[in-house]
């Protein structure tokens, strides 16, 4: 094999390749009928790979009446299509092989089973050896699997010789039904105009310029047409000597499969799109994990945070006679059920409302968004596979948000330092006030009974019993008013930092069940474009 057919069989392995790793990336996102038609070229070509690379099949197809036949027979010396043609199986293709080692398993996956082995001897053996010339049934005729039987062909052989006559070279069914569908097939197609014996000399070249006019709007300029006469045999030797120019160049075979591949692939590139998308950024992220941030109730949750901090400041740090009433309070984060210790954090979940409609629009706006940005300029139906590997995991996300909420440290165990201090200074507040309550109890006691008590020592004039009441009942008061003015900053701070802590928790859940999915099916997208530009570049 030459270094060129090397080069060619090379291109034609990363074509292929391409195309079938572009069916895969499409499964469950193009049409099963498109899928199919790729898996049916993968199918051919794998097929047509592993028989024969000595032998080159050229198809011989034409309409009723255009001397296909008598072209056949003449080309190879015999009178072998004519003895075929009154065969009762008229749909049977027939062969005329040189140099049939080798040939059998092609000619079975041809489903031809008439086959005659050419003689050294005759017309088209001049470097013809490994060439399978089929008689094929009319394309036109009555019988469908006559047609059928065209239409398998068509797309099996590696050369497709078309032949037509004066009267008919222009008809619809020849141009519309398969030369304008092979159009990327132009350097495995050889055009006959047989029974050329009829025109005269002037009318020849017109009806020839005609005919490759014609082929040349359809994609196949640059298409052989050979002017032949089966009944004369003029023309016979160009036609012959282009029919062994391909069988020995021996590779044919892979430049009809390149052309299949061309032709699947150029059918993709409908689904394609103007250019690659990018993964959406940081900022498409933030805005996502913020908008989640808003559905999971976070605002809530730091609230609560904020107004269980000053409870519990004010338990801690409040005038004895009165935090008692305080601790009555529900704590709002055990109401939230984000306090409880005893349950496994990956089972933990809040009693926030869950599956509201006000919350699940929240949700479906924010990821709606991120879809509709990452999506970009996509077509579909990746357009939609895209929203969907956003939005197919609403129901997961809704879980993991509240379990991400539900998971997150928010330091609601831990005390301030400053909370014993101020409670120490409380109760010593408080025993003055005892103090000096019970001293004047016990002076008014004795008093009552006529005990003669020791003079109660005085400070600037005033009775220290008196101070030790006022000093303890205003030290206490005063205490309480400073401990909830820093009560209020430090839960300002706390709920600051459950903020960011419940932002991150977020952001991490968004991540993982919107973000990653919307970046794996862009990277399919992705993917399936850069296969789809590869199979459809030509050898």
């Amino acid at each position: 094999m030459s270094r060129r057919q090397a080069s060619r069989g090379s291109t034609l392995q990363e074509q292929l390749s391409a195309l079938d790793t572009a069916r895969e990336l499409g499964a469950g996102r193009l049409d099963e009928r498109r899928l199919g038609k790729l898996r049916s070229v993968l199918d051919r070509a794998g097929s047509r790979r592993s028989l024969s690379a000595e032998h080159t099949v050229v198809g011989v197809f034409g309409p009723t009446g255009s001397g296909k036949s008598s072209l056949v027979n003449a080309l190879s010396g015999t009178e072998l299509a004519r003895v075929a043609a009154r065969r009762p199986t008229t749909s049977s293709p027939l062969a005329l092989v040189w140099g049939s080692a080798g040939s059998a398993d092609l000619l079975d996956w041809l489903q031809v089973d008439e086959r005659h082995d050419m003689p050294a001897d005759s017309p088209l053996v001049g470097g013809a050896a490994g060439l399978i010339l089929l008689d094929l049934p009319d394309f036109d005729s009555t019988a469908s699997a006559h047609r059928a039987v065209v239409e398998r062909m068509a797309g099996q052989v590696d050369v497709l010789l078309w032949v037509v006559d004066p009267q008919k070279y222009a008809d619809a069914a020849l141009h519309q039904g398969f030369l304008a569908p092979l159009a990327s097939h132009g350097a495995v197609t050889l055009v006959a105009l047989n029974q050329s014996d009829r025109l005269s000399d002037s009318a020849l070249p017109e009806v020839t310029a005609s005919l490759a006019g014609i082929l040349a709007g359809e994609g196949l300029d640059g298409v052989g047409v050979f002017p032949v006469s089966a009944r004369t045999g003029a023309g016979l030797e160009a036609l012959s000597a282009a029919i062994r120019n391909l069988a020995a160049r021996k590779s044919a075979a892979n430049e009809r499969l390149a052309a299949d591949v061309v032709v699947a692939a150029a059918e993709l590139t409908q689904y394609t799109g103007p250019g690659d998308l990018l993964i959406p950024g940081a900022s498409a992220r933030a805005a996502l994990a913020e908008g989640l941030t808003a559905a999971a109730g976070v605002g809530a949750v730091v609230d609560a945070v904020a107004a269980s901090y000053r409870r519990d400041a004010h338990a801690a740090t409040g005038w004895p006679v009165t935090r008692w009433i305080g601790a009555l309070r529900p704590d709002p984060l055990r109401r939230l059920n984000l306090r409880r210790a005893d349950i496994d954090p990956v089972l933990r979940r809040t009693s926030l409302p869950a599956g509201e409609p006000a919350q699940l629009a929240k949700v479906d706006r924010a990821v709606r968004t991120y879809a509709d940005e990452a999506a970009g300029s996509a077509v579909e139906p990746w357009r939609s596979s895209i929203r969907d590997a956003a939005r197919g995991s609403v129901p997961v996300l809704l879980d993991g948000l509240d379990q991400a909420v539900a998971g997150t440290d928010l330091s609601t165990g831990r005390r301030a330092w400053w909370w014993a201090l101020a409670g120490l200074l409380q109760w010593v507040a408080f025993a003055a006030l005892v103090a000096g309550a019970g001293w004047l109890g016990l002076l008014a006691l004795g008093g009552f009974l006529q005990l003669q008590l020791p003079q109660t020592p005085r400070v600037e004039g005033f009775p220290v019993p008196t101070l030790l009441i006022v000093s303890g009942a205003g030290a206490g008061m005063l205490l309480a008013v400073l401990s909830a003015v820093v009560a209020r900053f430090g839960a300002k701070l706390r709920s600051r930092r459950a903020r960011r802590r419940l932002a991150a928790a977020v952001a991490r859940v968004a991540a993982d069940t919107v973000a990653e999915p919307v970046a794996a099916e862009i990277s399919r997208y992705n993917a399936f474009r850069a296969s789809v530009e590869v199979s459809a570049r030509r050898a």
